[in-house]
């Protein structure tokens, strides 16, 4: 237990909030990793945190308990997760992902009913995946598939659903029309890039070099260095001849691997130990993301490390404000190169565009008014639960209705282990 909670406990009861998280965080492989610890940390600021999970751990994991968090290993489709939870008794129970509330949240309804239930939806799985299938087919982009239905499925059965985007909050309400107060606003949480922070950053002069990063866990990564290796950089490498383009991600494929190619300069680097380091060693972020959804990790890094990027407006998308970027944003490849040569040959653009950069990420990332509001919406919320869901009638009916049926195969399951037993 932290500090700040045994003092906390020693003057009152302090509150719980149990994280049920789809894996362990890895905060170095994954964009969803660092959040989850930025919502961990935000959370210890008024409660006794529990985190919960029913995968392995990975060497890559974050070690939870020198964070001051209660680590626990739940089953799967297993009646042991009731007799946790009903034990625990948390006040709050933060879902990582609509899969999880699905397997875990009608159990959390029934042994806990005056929990406030929170999902994280980390970014809208299934906008990223009818972006995903329409890349493949080069078909019209078509939202209405069966992961929509579950994810905004599980958002209703949700007394909160975290959104990381403007623009899926927008979709949200305005397309499928879920009632904003069922949804929070909430980005990445950071904290300012300070002058000192700037002046300690490599120069221009000092860096050389295009790179990009991105868990290959994660689809629309592969699909963009793929572009990369196809289009962008033998193009842009005619260009500029003596410059290399370093590939880094976790849980890279063979097929990954495979584009490794020193004589062209593509190289693949494998995992990196460190983002943030590592990317400010580099000129320039090379990033024309055809697919995906949210807020994406590797900008917010390169704009901390100093590092300008050019990226498509998929990539860029629910990040600019007010026209900032960090660089460029194109979509066309000849002209994607053309500003890439720009970027990296010129010094004054390219301090110009870090500065950018700094300025966004302070004004959208370092803001601490979602985060404070977040824990006060939590409080409210405490106080008029009854009737918050008296008012989500939907989200009783799917309770009702599609809880019943996942309650009852996961009832199936656990009794068809115990006879495998």
């Amino acid at each position: 237990m932290s500090l700040k909670v045994q003092n906390l406990c020693t003057f009152g009861y302090m509150k719980k909030a149990l994280f049920i998280g789809l894996v362990w965080p890895e905060p170095q492989s994954s964009a969803a990793g660092w959040r989850m610890l930025q919502l961990i940390e935000l959370f210890q600021r008024q409660y006794d945190v529990h985190f919960a999970s029913a995968a392995a751990k990975s060497d890559f994991s974050h070690d939870l308990q020198t964070m001051g968090v209660t680590e626990h290993t739940i089953l799967l489709n297993d009646s042991s997760f009731d007799d946790f939870v009903q034990e625990l008794q948390p006040d709050i129970v933060v879902f990582d992902r609509f899969m999880i509330e699905e397997q875990y949240g009608w159990r959390v309804a029934k042994c806990c009913p005056n929990a406030i239930r929170v999902l994280d939806t980390e970014d809208l799985h299934f906008l990223r995946l009818a972006r995903q299938e329409a890349f493949r087919k080069n078909q019209p982009l078509d939202l209405y598939h069966d992961t929509t239905f579950r994810e905004i499925a599980a958002i209703y059965r949700s007394d909160l659903a975290l959104i990381i985007s403007e623009k899926e909050m927008e979709i949200l309400t305005e397309t499928f029309h879920v009632p904003s107060d069922l949804l929070y606003f909430l980005p990445f949480i950071e904290k300012a890039i300070t002058d000192d922070h700037i002046q300690q950053l490599p120069t221009y002069e000092q860096r050389k070099d295009f790179v990009f990063i991105g868990n290959f866990l994660h689809e629309p990564n592969w699909r963009t260095v793929e572009a990369l290796k196809r289009t962008i950089w033998p193009a842009l490498r005619r260009e500029l001849p003596n410059a290399a383009l370093h590939i880094y991600g976790s849980y890279a494929s063979e097929k990954v691997n495979q584009l490794h190619a020193p004589q062209d300069r593509f190289l693949i680097q494998g995992r990196a130990g460190h983002a943030r380091k590592t990317l400010e060693q580099y000129r320039v972020l090379l990033a024309p993301i055809p697919v995906g959804a949210g807020i994406k990790g590797k900008f917010v890094d390169a704009m901390y490390s100093g590092t300008p990027s050019v990226s498509s407006s998929v990539g860029a998308e629910g990040m600019i404000k007010e026209g900032l970027w960090n660089g460029y944003v194109v979509d066309q490849g000849e002209e994607f190169v053309k500003q890439a040569k720009i970027l990296y040959t010129d010094r004054t653009i390219w301090e110009d565009a870090q500065q950018r950069g700094v300025k966004l990420f302070n004004t959208s990332f370092a803001q601490s008014l979602y985060a404070d509001r977040l824990l006060q919406c939590c409080d409210d919320l405490q106080k008029e639960l009854p009737a918050h869901r008296v008012a989500n009638f939907i989200g009783q009916m799917l309770r009702h209705h599609t809880v019943q049926s996942t309650r009852y195969m996961s009832l199936w399951i656990a009794e068809k282990n115990k006879r495998a037993h």
